[in-house]
């Protein structure tokens, strides 16, 4: 008898459960931005969450949570119900170089379940636009001479912050970085001539670039960018072989249904290949994925080789959080 009104239970949690992924969504869907608005995570986010909407049938609001380089918000999403209404979007600093750079309390790996990579993106090395050089090898020469130049970034561990210390190391020069909650604080201290110079992303400093409040000396990658043509790559400009590349993903709690990770997922690959979506990701600067990385265990398998790569070149060099 007992054993009989255990299996009863048990088909009934499951039709529940079944049931409820189903139904899913019933009610408005949260990406939380674990970073302060106006950096490109931000900017990806709304463009994302404004594709995704139609697929979902439901609204999806946009929350900026920053702190400890987007840990904090990490750590909040990975703690929630695991119901699919809360979804993190992230990218390398967050969800990779976070689990390096700080004392987490969450295994990234474990205790958050991949939805699905949206793309990838280089920097641009962009200063102030009253910064006395005109071009890059200007620039590395005026950085060897200016030790201490101040580098602004979204964080410590954010891959502006990371990507400046390895510039460093590259051409031999002494770099002073400046934390920010996100990209876009530091962008505008950039252009109010408050620091230096900048890591950033076509998404955050483009604009500023094109309308000359900023000057970019080269992009981070080996072929120019859709969204900033004339900007010359690193090979182009004399610091061949400095490729620095980072992503945007998106992930839910773990134990989150099956089911709902696929209908998230569903939406998240419908958004990205919506015409209208696609070009305002390529407008600011985003390229994009094979199809075989687009499903959650792509994102899963993906995320783990860059753990390996990256944690140890990260511990080496000594960045830390304070």
């Amino acid at each position: 008898m007992i054993k009989t009104m255990i299996a009863i239970a048990l088909a009934a949690g499951c039709a529940i459960g079944s049931a409820n992924a189903q139904s899913f969504p019933s009610r408005p869907i949260t990406i939380l931005v674990p970073l302060a608005a106006g950096g490109s995570t931000d900017t990806i986010g709304r463009i994302m969450a404004e594709g995704m909407r139609p697929h979902l049938g439901q609204p999806v609001i946009v929350e900026n949570s920053p702190g400890a380089g987007g840990s904090t918000g990490v750590i909040r999403v990975a703690r929630s119900a695991p119901d699919g209404y809360l979804v993190q979007i992230g990218q390398w600093g967050t969800n990779v170089a976070g689990g390096a750079v700080y004392d987490l309390p969450i295994d990234l790996l474990k205790d958050l379940e991949p939805v699905g990579l949206i793309s990838t993106q280089p920097f641009m090395i962009v200063g102030k636009k009253t910064l006395p050089p005109n071009n890059f090898k200007e620039l590395i020469a005026w950085l060897k001479a200016n030790p201490g130049a101040t580098f602004g970034n979204a964080g410590i561990g954010s891959p502006g912050h990371v990507s400046s210390i390895f510039f460093q190391n590259t051409i031999g020069a002494k770099i002073q970085p400046v934390p920010y909650r996100s990209a876009g604080p530091a962008s505008q201290d950039l252009i109010a001539g408050n620091i230096d110079l900048m890591m950033d992303t076509a998404a955050t400093s483009g604009p500023h670039v094109r309308s000359g409040l900023l000057k970019a000396y080269a992009m981070s990658s080996n072929k120019r960018s859709l969204a900033m043509p004339d900007v010359p790559t690193v090979d182009e400009a004399g610091l061949p072989g400095f490729y620095f590349y980072f992503w945007h993903a998106l992930w839910v709690p773990k134990g989150t249904p099956k089911d709902v990770i696929a209908k998230l997922n569903d939406a998240l690959v419908k958004a990205r290949n919506d015409p209208a979506t696609h070009k305002r990701l390529e407008d600011i600067g985003q390229e994009f994925f094979p199809s075989d990385m687009e499903t959650p265990e792509g994102l899963a398998k993906f995320q783990k080789e860059e753990i390996d790569k990256w944690w140890p070149v990260i511990k080496a060099a000594g960045i830390k959080a304070q």
